[in-house]
């Protein structure tokens, strides 16, 4: 009997020819170079997050229609849905790609080198796999380079065309408006050698270049290259390609089949991998939630070589990715950022439109902000709302991202360095269901707020700050009513690893006022009754080793009471 091999899992691997022959599983995306093809629409910008498989999906374009590969088409598409459907444009263009990630952005002319050096190493490229008679003249500049490109393939291929696909095309923009927006308005402006570049490229559509593909993450520069670039058409929010990136549920568990886990198995780890890599939709009428493709590769790799759930659940090298939120969200000034970013921690979502271009070198509005968070990945469309897309933390690992962060802006506005030893609470919490550490570093907050903040201060807010401080304790599992939005304790901590006999806590919140403080025994007495009726609950019934406590801000000092 033949043993059948599995496919090995791409978890890093983006070069389409190399994962189909070296054996690596494909998730069938190929369908949508079909739909590509029939729209109307030549020139294409398709924006997602960061790792959710734009360069492998250009990678399989590139392919496709590379007529150098007209020979191997069998071989690397067979098993492929358009493999088996192929339209009439395959194998047929002559592929310019351009790939604008790492580029050396500590300042202007680093910039610009890196930039220049890309489209060199681009048309090199192009040139000695077409065998077209050009020099590429170093002394030209990028746009110099690209126009003559265009020129010498008008005069030597005649009636051929090119398939331009650009891939990561605001990345080193988005470097420089972490830390330099005097430099992006340069390389944007007027006369800035980007936008001229595009210039040169959207003249290339008048006679050889047929089609564009651009991706990227955010439509920042878009309105700067406006005048330079007007042609292509945005498909981010278009829900015929909201599935076209990422993993949808049933291709994650096509995938897990493949890799013989069994069943059982499955209804394990999904639940965690949804909970942590689910809940993005790109489009007001997509009809699926997706997953993030690189991080369920992640979870998948270690689950297989390991044969137990990861430890650390998010990727480092995906984890230093989202570090810019920060410097993103700082491109927004004055409280707009601090609502924002309150009202999606808390669950509450915002109700917002999405701009389709902005340019953050001019006024960053909430509006900007909110539309950058959604291309960025960290808010997503959870429903509608008057016809505007209410969006809100598409899972868990972004909720931890935006915890660190709110708490980061909390000791920025405060002036204050808070110690954070996250290891000695989740200790003493697991080890003795006791409370005293993390409710003594939220004290360290509310004594270090101003007395301005205490005018919009309620409980909400307490338990927000609490909320970000717990998301950090990885041994445990958070749910909170703020999450859920239905009668439910306000914090619950329960231990991932239940069978090590290690405790959860569970915690009702009240706050008031300094002048109200003579309501104290009244609102812990209201606690507790919630705490009680709360521990009926069968969920909360079939939870073993949970202390359960109330917790009274009054202003900022805290009254603890545990109910036994």
């Amino acid at each position: 009997m033949d043993v059948v091999k599995v496919k090995k899992l791409p978890y890093g691997i983006s070069n389409y020819e190399e994962l189909i022959e070296d054996n690596y599983y494909y998730v069938d995306k190929t369908m949508y170079i079909e739909k590509l093809e029939n729209l109307a629409e030549k020139r294409i910008l398709f924006l997602r997050p960061r790792k959710f498989g734009k360069t492998l999906f250009t990678s399989t374009l590139e392919n496709y229609y590379d007529l150098k590969k007209a020979d191997k088409f069998e071989s690397l598409y067979g098993q492929t849905y358009i493999g088996k459907n192929p339209t009439k444009l395959k194998n047929s263009y002559h592929i310019l790609k351009f790939n604008f990630s790492g580029i050396d952005t500590t300042n202007e002319e680093t910039t610009i080198k890196g930039f220049k050096e890309e489209v060199m190493i681009s048309i090199n490229g192009f040139i000695q796999k077409y065998k077209l008679d050009f020099f590429v003249n170093p002394e030209l500049t990028s746009e110099g380079l690209l126009n003559s490109l265009i020129e010498a393939f008008k005069v030597q291929r005649g009636e051929e065309k090119i398939y331009v696909i650009i891939d990561e095309y605001d990345h080193f923009a988005n470097e420089l408006l972490g830390f330099n927006t005097n430099q992006f308005k340069n390389l944007v402006s007027k006369n800035g050698k980007v936008r001229k570049w595009y210039e040169i490229l959207k003249k290339g559509t008048e006679s050889v270049i047929d089609r564009i593909f651009i991706t990227g993450v955010a439509p920042i520069t878009l309105d700067s290259l406006t005048s330079g670039f007007n042609i292509s058409t945005d498909i981010t929010q278009d829900e015929s390609f909201n599935e076209m990136m990422g993993f949808t549920e049933e291709e994650l568990r096509k995938l897990m089949k493949e890799q013989d886990i069994e069943e059982e198995k499955q209804k394990e780890i999904l639940p965690i991998m949804r909970e942590n890599y689910d809940g993005y939709r790109f489009s007001l009428y997509g009809k699926e939630k997706i997953y993030n493709s690189n991080m369920c590769l992640y979870f998948l790799n270690r689950y297989i070589r390991f044969n137990r759930i990861p430890t650390e659940l998010i990727d480092m090298n995906i984890a230093s990715d989202y570090t810019k939120l920060g410097k993103m969200l700082d491109l927004c000034q004055g409280k707009e950022k601090e609502k924002v970013i309150e009202k999606t921690v808390s669950g509450e979502g915002i109700v917002s439109e999405i701009r389709q271009k902005f340019n953050p070198a001019m006024e960053f509005t909430e509006t900007d902000l909110v539309s950058m968070l959604y291309y960025l990945g960290y808010l997503t469309i959870e429903d509608e709302e008057v016809g505007y897309p209410k969006l809100n933390i598409p899972n868990k690992v972004m909720k931890e991202i935006y915890s660190e962060y709110f708490l980061e802006i909390l000791k920025r506005n405060i002036n204050i360095d808070i110690s954070e030893n996250y290891t000695e609470i989740a200790r003493e919490i697991a080890l003795e269901g006791k409370i005293d550490k993390i409710v003594e570093m939220l004290g360290k907050y509310l004594k270090n707020l101003s007395n301005r903040d205490y005018q919009r201060f309620d409980e909400k807010y307490v338990k927000l700050i609490f909320f970000c401080i717990a998301m950090n304790l990885k041994i445990f599992r958070l749910k909170s009513e703020m999450e859920v939005q239905r009668k439910y304790p306000d914090i619950l901590l329960i231990p991932k690893e239940r069978n090590k006999g290690y405790k959860g806590v569970m915690i009702e919140f009240k706050y008031l006022k300094k002048e109200e403080a003579g309501k104290l025994k009244e609102k812990q007495e209201e606690a507790r009754k919630q705490i009680e009726e709360y521990g009926e609950f069968e969920e909360i019934k079939e939870l073993e080793n949970i202390n359960k406590y109330t917790v009274v801000a009054v202003n900022d000092e805290i009254y603890v009471e545990e109910i036994k």
